[in-house]
């Protein structure tokens, strides 16, 4: 069996005691108070003509960091490198901008050709009766209110006021030079002004890069360089490479779109290519965004529905071979960001600076997240917007048992079974999971039912595991077959550095698991008897209430080899040893092993001592300790025989002999 080929690992599992001491450190996440937040977003509002240049000029920054490294590298000092690489980024911005605007002015001039083909699609549409003769009926009800409306405004004069001819009126506007060219370069001067201060900023943010480093961590960091040195590299190394790879992937995925909207007769196929370039940045809802006006515009252009037809399959076939394809061969498609927060990101920082915002709202909530990440102070808005999971997976398996929803705990755990064994899963999170509800016991916060209902999830987990604790068996009888898997999986363990246990084979063994105090302790049986069951001993289980001293002798002892009871309170060793007493008791041939499900057990001389304390054949605080003592073949630990006080009698004084009658 592969048993004997799967590495075991000494456990780690959070017990009780390590629960309670890490829940007494652990720090909690301040968050900005509803005032902070609001000023926050006011001073974003009202003063987005100021930083709305910064927050440009420092996503440019970090795009721009590395082009300035690699000229550096080259030999070019550091005020030529910073000038070229602006210079060059902001003449393709230039160019970018003016051929937009260019087939912008071409498609305003080339709309009303299009307004025939328009009126044909509603005619057809109208004719065709879509929608049981809703446009009809809309057209006939607006027709209808503005009739109404004209003839409201014909009766309102007077009948016996002559009616007025209206007297035509021309106006003539003389502008002067000054204000004509005062017209035309008007509504250019503060886009050219934010374009020149961006510039600017971008220039002294590159040429001072280090000194605004060193200021940063005065700031927020400078008790702990290690920690803020840490983020500064992971907001470069992150946004750098985001931005990077993102253009790469956009220009990818916007050449076939102009091509193939070129080929298909799609007017203005630069213009179209372009924008999905630049929407493409807000993920999502971008692409979604680029495509409506390609098809909008094919709408009107042809008189047929084919052509929308062929438009909307290009678009969805880009974005399949580009989403699947080409971004994680490139680089994963990974921003740190969870789903929802782009979505919420891209709706806020539009709200907040229009269509600006919503090509920079990604990378503007890539920079809050990495922020969060490293510096406390911030650490909400890593909690809010991070893709990575916010609680332990031992907290939501957990939290998922407290809910009564042992089905999302399955689906959990079946996506940790993927990379981690049976045993892995048990000892690392559904026992400290199962330790989590015993802290809450003990601290009274857990009612009756509702630790039964806890413990019923968890049975239900283990009864729903059942199909992968079968197929891991098979693995184990097919070599060949588990192989592949086990390779990963050993791989994945030798890389946590524990320690190299075998587990043994459990064929021709039979292995009592027995819950110790209470329903929790029964699912930690339960979970026990799984493992059991994988590494082929026929195992049998029984409840805490079997374990009570009347029910003991009706327990079917005479084929089991070992008895395992668990306790998920170390603080039953008492209880422990009056089970262990009438266990063998029962069958003085019998193995009786403890687990006191713990974080941290003891060293190995204190382990042995408490065995012999309580007259058990083993101890054991994990998983791995608990399997290879249930499946170890040495001899049954005899039972001590408790030494009687014996009470201490006086002697009694001897008994004077009669005296002898005189004679």
């Amino acid at each position: 069996m592969a048993a004997n080929r799967r590495n075991g690992m000494q456990p780690s599992e959070p017990g009780l005691v390590g629960i309670v001491s890490a829940a007494r450190t652990l720090p909690r996440m301040s968050l900005p108070t509803v005032a902070t937040v609001v000023a926050a977003v006011a001073a974003l509002y009202f003063g987005r003509e100021v930083f709305l240049p910064i927050a440009i000029a420092l996503l440019l920054t970090f795009a721009l960091a590395p082009m300035v490294s690699a000229l550096k590298r080259v030999g070019i000092p550091r005020l030529p490198a910073v000038i070229a690489s602006v210079m060059g980024a902001f003449t393709v911005l230039a160019l970018f901008s003016f051929i937009v605007a260019t087939q912008v002015g071409e498609l305003a001039q080339n709309i009303p050709l299009y307004q025939s083909n328009i009126l044909t699609k509603v005619r057809s549409l109208k004719e065709t009766g879509v929608g049981g003769g809703i446009i009809a009926r809309l057209s006939g009800v607006i027709e209808r209110v503005g009739q109404e409306l004209d003839r409201q405004e014909t009766s309102q004069p007077a009948a016996d006021q002559p009616r007025r001819e209206p007297v035509p009126v021309e106006i003539i506007a003389r502008e002067r030079p000054l204000q004509v060219l005062q017209n035309l370069i008007g509504p250019l001067i503060s886009p050219l002004a934010s374009a020149g201060l961006i510039v600017v900023v971008v220039i002294f943010m590159l040429l001072e890069r280090e000194d605004l480093r060193d200021r940063f961590i005065r700031l927020v960091g400078y008790g702990d360089l290690h920690r803020t040195t840490e983020a500064l590299q992971d907001a470069g190394k992150r946004l750098g490479r985001y931005l990077l790879m993102q253009l790469v992937v956009n220009i990818i995925y916007a050449i076939p779109i102009t091509a193939g909207l070129w080929v298909l007769g799609i007017p203005n196929a630069l213009l179209w290519g372009l924008l999905a370039l630049a929407l493409r940045f807000v993920p999502y809802i971008g692409p979604i965004i680029g495509a409506l006006l390609p098809l909008f515009l094919a709408l009107a252009v042809a008189p047929g529905w084919s052509l929308v037809l062929w438009t909307a399959g290009l678009f969805v076939a880009m974005e399949m071979i580009t989403g699947n394809v080409v971004e994680p061969w490139l680089y994963g498609s990974r921003t740190g960001l969870s789903p929802l927060a782009i979505i919420v990101a891209a709706i806020f920082w539009t709200w907040l600076w229009g269509p600006l915002g919503l090509v920079l709202s990604t990378p503007l909530t890539v920079c809050l997240v990495v922020l969060g990440r490293h510096v406390p102070q911030f650490e909400f808005l890593d909690v809010l917007f991070g893709n990575e999971p916010v609680l332990e997976p031992h907290a939501r398996l957990y939290q998922r048992l407290l809910a009564g929803d042992p089905e999302e705990a399955t689906d959990h755990a079946e996506e940790i079974l993927e990379e981690k064994y049976l045993f892995e899963f048990y000892g690392k999170v559904a026992i400290p999971a199962l330790l989590l509800g015993e802290q809450d016991r003990v601290r009274g916060v857990m009612g009756d039912e509702q630790r039964r209902q806890v413990a019923a999830s968890a049975q239900t987990l283990v009864a729903n595991l059942d199909d992968s604790a079968q197929e891991e068996a098979e693995e184990d009888d097919d070599p060949a077959a588990a192989e592949p898997a086990t390779a990963d999986k050993e791989k994945q363990t030798q890389g946590e550095g524990e320690d190299d246990t075998e587990l043994p084979d459990g064929t021709d063994m039979t292995v009592l698991c027995a819950g110790g105090r209470g329903e929790l302790d029964d699912a930690a049986a339960a979970m026990l008897a799984q493992v059991l069951e994988v590494q082929g001993a026929t195992v049998s289980k029984a409840s805490f209430a079997d374990m009570e001293p009347a029910n003991i002798r009706r327990l079917e002892l005479d084929t089991v080899d070992t008895v395992v009871a668990g306790f998920l309170n170390r603080d039953s060793v008492k209880h422990a040893r009056f089970l262990v007493r009438r266990l063998k008791r029962a069958k003085p041939a019998l193995r009786v092993g403890i687990v006191f499900w713990s974080e941290d057990g003891d060293d190995k001389e204190a382990t042995v001592k408490l065995a012999n304390d309580i007259n058990a054949d083993f101890v054991a605080y994990g998983m791995v300790e608990a399997v290879l003592g249930a499946l170890s073949s040495d001899p049954p630990v005899a039972l001590k025989v408790a030494a009687k006080r014996r009470m201490r009698r006086r002697p009694r004084p001897a008994k004077k002999a009669p005296l002898a009658a005189a004679g």
